[in-house]
């Protein structure tokens, strides 16, 4: 598997069975337009599906983690070892999205692809380190083009197998102190938008803290110049060695025809990143949730997503992606399993 061939497996969604799914959903047994948004999501499935009575077949959730060597500018208000430690946190299932899951009944996934640290054998855990965290991206570019291709691929194999199982659902997740950094790195690059506009407080900073993670993110645009027209460059420059996997992730999702929830602010980054490497990427996207993070709302207008909902989120580790999957399934339930007015002996209504 190479990123080229990746690439050349993505197609657009199918448009014949999304217009189809359109007709269905005029003949159902309800008031035209009465399911709202559910009624256009089912829609969308369908077309990724390709067909008008899409089923979700299978749930999925992969968090991925790696170290960020920016967090020595003190861009966190948490140590670098956290991330490590929160790897731990979800072996033993105590995490946020662990509880989530399980509530959603979806196949959770943690790939080591950059931690800085040695990770115990696990029956949840994926070792697929390819190095132990990012450079400093203010002394270097954050990874070598090795690295970088690696960690794309780590993503798209995950993708594979999920679909492989007979998943069609699929929330990327992560997990790296650090990230946030370069996050909005990526989004001020790939939007073109300014760094105070797309940069929040992370995990928590305080206002000293935020305008030292404002300074720090200018200097390293300053230094590497990224451009979005050269969008591997950029993501080797300024990305995290998770961002990367889940920029894999996405491409493979969407080769396999998978329907991908996005999350929130950092997994929305490698989005941006999936989406310039593949126009047709956007297609199978979903956006969860618009997170409280600044850049958030601009990276999803910059895709053209409108989020499912808006309960104040900005935790990542895929939660809010986990929390619309039953939303999705009842959306594909809604267009393949209601019965049409002629199936029901149901009058239709009178023209008016």
């Amino acid at each position: 598997m190479t990123l080229e061939t990746i690439l050349e497996r993505i197609r657009p969604i199918d448009e014949q069975s999304a217009q189809e799914a359109t007709a269905r959903h005029t003949r159902l047994t309800k008031p035209p337009g009465s399911l709202g948004e559910l009624e256009a999501l089912g829609i969308r499935l369908a077309g990724i599906y390709g067909t008008t009575r899409p089923r979700v077949t299978g749930r999925g959730v992969a968090v991925f983690a790696g170290d960020h060597g920016i967090t020595d500018e003190g861009v966190s208000a948490y140590p670098k070892a956290v991330t490590e430690q929160m790897v731990h946190n979800f072996l033993r299932g105590g995490a946020a999205i662990n509880a989530l899951s399980r509530v959603a009944v979806s196949d959770l996934l943690i790939v080591d692809v950059g931690v800085d640290g040695d990770l115990p054998e696990h029956p949840r855990l994926l070792r697929r380190k390819v190095a132990r965290g990012t450079r400093n991206m203010l002394e270097a570019p954050a990874m070598t083009r090795d690295e970088m291709n690696a960690a794309l691929l780590v993503g798209a194999e995950i993708a594979h197998s999920f679909a492989s199982s007979g998943t069609n659902l699929v929330v990327g997740g992560e997990i790296g102190i650090g990230n946030s950094t370069s996050a909005a790195a990526i989004t001020a690059t790939f939007t073109r938008s300014g760094v105070r506009e797309v940069t929040g407080p992370g995990t928590g900073l305080d206002e000293d803290g935020l305008d030292r993670k404002y300074r720090t993110i200018e200097e390293v645009l300053s230094l590497h110049q990224p451009q979005p027209s050269h969008p591997l460059e950029a993501l080797r420059k300024i990305g995290g060695l998770e961002i990367a996997a889940l920029t894999g992730f996405y491409l493979g999702a969407a080769a396999e025809r998978l329907a991908i929830v996005l999350d929130g602010f950092i997994s929305t980054s490698a989005a941006l990143v999936a989406a310039a490497l593949e126009p047709q990427v956007r297609g199978y996207l979903f956006a969860s949730h618009c997170s409280t993070e600044p850049g958030h709302a601009i990276q999803l207008q910059h895709l053209g997503l409108s989020p499912l909902f808006n309960l104040g989120l900005r935790l990542g580790e895929g939660t809010g992606g986990v929390l619309a999957m039953p939303l999705m399934e009842s959306a594909a339930a809604t267009l393949s399993e209601m019965a049409t007015f002629e199936e029901a002996s149901v009058a239709t209504a009178r023209p008016t």
